[in-house]
């Protein structure tokens, strides 16, 4: 496999910050970020204050990104949920899908046919793999989350939580390019309807009184870290357990959570991203058990 120069990566990550989205290093011919995850943290530079996940490093900051790609010839991310987009991933068939299976662009189709409406024109990337990733923006105020064939098979979203690969990168399979460069369009209605009504309601499920009764706070962290960890993929779905847990674990530790009712919120959360439920109960267990042995007063966190 041939990598793009390094200075065509540069170009592709300016041109996307330029239009106003995070960026941040794959390792070059991958599309999994090149930065360490929570559990190798050296907690300085910028995590000086506490571990950044790659959406908070996520940047558009030329200065920053002529840094980083003067250091390798990395793929270029765009965080999705900063940059404010929603971006449907249409994926192709793979050697062991049946034969006649409808790929996601054909799926896609069918979605906007059943719902009235013809395929939206957007902002269009061919991927390395011949499927498309096509950009919408979201309203403002809703923050979704990213999904993974709950419209239809082989066609995925991602938002908040996810990332894709820019146009100007390179895996093994391929390469990213722009098939159709118009401006991004508004997510539309019907498919902001279906995402809404198809997204996993973990917490509403798994939600106690005790929890609901809790302050505001720790409800509002509650929620978010277990939605948060439904929508991670494949690859770093544990790590993001243990990482959630953690941050609402001081919670639970100062009694404004009801600890059962916060191991059944995230226990939805993990299955719902796929972790055997074994493993969620061993890890969130762990984590919550670490939490509350290392929670600092309430007065001096």
């Amino acid at each position: 496999m041939t990598q793009p120069p390094r200075t065509a990566l540069l170009s592709a990550a300016l041109d996307a910050a330029e239009r106003g989205w995070p960026v941040v290093p794959l390792y070059p011919g991958r599309k999994n970020p090149a930065l360490h995850g929570e559990t190798r943290c050296p907690r300085t530079g910028d995590c000086t204050d506490g571990h950044r996940t790659f959406e908070q490093r996520a940047t558009t900051d030329p200065d920053r990104i002529h840094r980083c790609w003067a250091a390798g010839a990395f793929n270029v991310g765009i965080a999705t949920g900063p940059a404010g987009l929603v971006v449907v991933d249409l994926d192709t068939l793979k050697p062991a899908d049946k034969k006649d299976t409808p790929d996601g662009a054909a799926n896609f189709l069918a979605l906007c046919e059943r719902a009235g409406h013809v395929a939206p024109t957007t902002y269009r990337v061919r991927t390395a793999r011949g499927g498309q990733h096509l950009y919408f923006r979201p309203p403002p105020g809703i923050r979704l989350a990213n999904s993974a064939g709950t419209l239809a098979d082989k066609v995925d979203t991602r938002a908040w939580g996810g990332l894709v690969v820019a146009p100007g990168s390179r895996t093994s399979d391929g390469s990213y390019a722009v098939a159709d460069d118009v401006p991004f369009a508004a997510l539309p209605d019907w498919l902001l309807t279906a995402l809404m009504a198809r997204a996993k309601p973990v917490t509403a499920q798994c939600l106690t009184r005790s929890v609901r009764d809790a302050p505001r706070l720790a409800a509002l962290v509650l929620e978010r870290e277990t939605a948060a960890v439904a929508a991670t993929r494949e690859g770093g779905r544990n790590a993001e357990l243990l990482r959630a847990v953690r941050a609402v674990g001081r919670f639970v530790a100062w009694g404004d959570l009801d600890r059962a009712a916060v191991e059944a919120a995230f226990q939805g959360g993990g299955e719902a991203a796929g972790l055997p439920a074994a493993e969620c109960r061993a890890t969130i267990r762990s984590a919550l058990d670490w939490s509350i042995r290392t929670a600092r007063p309430r007065e001096t966190a």
